[in-house]
């Protein structure tokens, strides 16, 4: 076994194990950080095999991008920063279908080479990286850059009420007031002491006396 072998099984150890961590993590922060250890660990086995600019662009795009638009979005939102009970849900699901593709994909990619050594092909060039991404993957790359700005953009206007719209309207209930005294037929308080009926009759009899003392 040779140095790269084992920094291969280290770093994919190291991979595995902080994604494993990334979706059984109650901290939604915390998850973000797991996720960047785990890209990190990508960006390494990258390394090892000698694709040095596909690990720059792993740790640039996934690293220096992604996981941050993540995390600006969980700030954003006001996501809760401790354990959220809305993450802690049972993994059995979860740990059965993720180790039954696991074990699939192993049992495929095991099938299909068979530890035969195959001829590497010319090293990649930043050229020949460009022509393929701005040529055959042109689509899914631009896809994806929309689906970045849309996440932010949701992040936005779910972190600002006013451009979610009014809320439903709620009136103020209606007003309730002392009920009538005992014996009154009156829907309100009774006049106080000392004070005149009110009504339009007991305003024309103080015009009328007004009139008359004049």
């Amino acid at each position: 076994m040779t140095v790269a072998d084992v920094l291969l099984l280290a770093l994919g150890a190291v991979a595995v194990g902080s994604g494993a961590l990334v979706v059984t993590s109650a901290h939604l922060v915390r998850s973000g950080l797991y996720l960047v250890i785990s890209l990190g660990a990508v960006a390494g086995l990258y390394l090892v095999l000698g694709a040095e600019l596909v690990a720059w662009v792993q740790v640039l795009v996934y690293v220096g991008a992604v996981v941050v638009l993540l995390l600006f979005a969980v700030m954003l939102t006001r996501a809760p920063i401790g354990a959220s009970r809305d993450l802690d849900r049972p993994v059995w699901a979860a740990a059965l279908v993720g180790g039954g593709t696991g074990l699939g994909l192993a049992a495929l990619l095991a099938d299909a080479f068979r530890w035969t050594r195959y001829e590497l092909p010319e090293p990649g060039t930043a050229e020949r990286l460009g022509e393929q991404i701005f040529g055959g993957w042109v689509l899914p790359f631009e896809v994806l850059s929309i689906l970045l700005l849309a996440a932010l953009v949701g992040a936005i206007v779910l972190s600002r009420p006013d451009l979610r719209g009014p809320g439903p309207a709620v009136g103020p209930g209606p007003a309730v007031g002392p009920g009538p005294g005992p014996g009154s037929g009156a829907s309100g308080p009774g006049p106080g002491p000392g004070s005149g009926a009110s009504g339009p009759g007991a305003d024309d009899a103080g015009f009328r006396a007004r009139e008359d003392a004049s």
